[in-house]
């Protein structure tokens, strides 16, 4: 058993808490990583919030990390102590017929067990003043160390810096993803992005990479007009600034909607106007931002009658364990950006300020 740091989620709602937690060996299948970064996204803060329905407590949250791996459980074949890896929330095991479909990437095997907050097994591998806590999305990173299943580990290049590549744990991979992989966005088309976080920011470098020659940013944050458009934007809009939907502002700049568009907010009102912004005939609109517990989506089916597609996204449609390494690869080939993403850089005792910094679109 390691003792070591962790940041503990003990209820909703309420601050993370620095704690000294013990943290099992790993069993049959299993990897124990020693986390070296970590990045915070909106996932954990909606958990955070007790807005998740699968959300439970005492949880340790975190989904994009990197690190080596410290020590393997019987059975474990792919990765050994020391290899540099990412952990994955979206697993892959080649084995489930979702792994055998190259239509999707949503692997099945662990899912039932990962939903519940506990190993494959049924179990948790961490402690903290004698109650057990659960795991999150499978991967726990914001702990020193943590336990994941060998299914939901990427071996990576060992060159690779770890406190800029766990970004390809979810936010980057998720965005580029989406406009390479989901939409598959083609040279010359036109795109809106609406949200311009670090997953809209992704959105943008993937249409810029896919050839767009037009690439809309759509923020009420005019603060991340200047960023979006170092990725790659041709322009940036408010829907403050109009008094019409952004949907008909956009058709009416754009003679008669977009190509493709992306939301990255996870609010089902923008949904629907990203879906409305598009144009008649071929249109496609990605879901890429999670709404909360029990929202729903609504537009008029004439809008899909008339050749507009609704599409969604998980971890940008890549196959996790195939597809991250050589997302690391094109990272360190200077093919996509990722230090880019980073604005700031905290020790792991801050991690509440890290929260702070994103609430406040900073």
């Amino acid at each position: 058993v390691i003792k070591c740091k962790a940041a503990v989620a003990w209820g909703a709602g309420k601050p993370l808490s620095i704690e000294e937690v013990e943290v099992a060996p790993p069993k049959a299948h299993e990897v124990r990583i020693k986390i070296v970064a970590t990045a915070v996204c909106h996932t954990d803060a909606y958990t955070l919030s007790g807005a998740d329905p699968e959300g439970c407590f005492p949880v340790i949250l975190g989904h994009e990390g990197a690190g080596i791996v410290e020590s393997v459980g019987e059975g474990v074949t792919k990765v050994k102590k020391g290899d540099t890896v990412i952990p994955l929330y979206i697993p892959q095991c080649g084995e489930c017929k979702f792994c055998k479909n190259p239509k999707t990437n949503l692997c099945q095997k662990i899912r039932i067990t990962q939903g519940k907050g506990v190993m494959p097994d049924g179990t948790s591998r961490f402690t903290c003043k004698g109650k057990q806590i659960y795991h999150f999305m499978g991967t726990s990173t914001f702990s020193e160390y943590t336990v994941v299943a060998d299914i939901s580990v990427a071996k990576i290049d060992a060159a690779a810096p770890l406190d800029k590549v766990c970004l390809l744990g979810c936010g980057i991979s998720t965005g580029y993803g989406a406009a390479v992989n989901t939409a598959k966005v083609e040279p010359g088309s036109t795109c809106a992005i609406f949200g311009l976080g670090g997953v809209g920011l992704a959105v943008i470098m993937g249409c810029k990479i896919a050839g767009a020659s037009r690439i809309i940013g759509i923020d009420i944050n005019k603060d991340k007009y200047a960023k979006a458009k170092e990725f790659g934007a041709t322009e940036c809009i408010s829907p403050q600034d109009s008094k019409k939907p952004i949907q008909e502002v956009l058709v009416e700049m754009t003679d008669g909607g977009v190509d493709y568009s992306f939301e990255c907010i996870g609010n089902v009102g923008v949904m629907r106007a990203a879906l409305e912004a598009c144009h008649k005939g071929w249109g496609v609109s990605v879901i890429v931002g999670v709404a909360a517990a029990g929202q729903e989506i609504s537009t008029r089916p004439f809008q899909l009658v008339t050749g507009r597609t609704w599409k969604g996204t998980a971890f940008g449609g890549w196959k996790s364990v195939d597809s991250v390494p050589k997302l690391v690869t094109d990272y360190m080939s200077k093919k996509i950006k990722v230090d880019e993403f980073v604005t700031h850089t905290l020790p792991f005792d801050k991690i509440n300020e890290a929260f702070e910094l994103m609430h406040s679109g900073k």
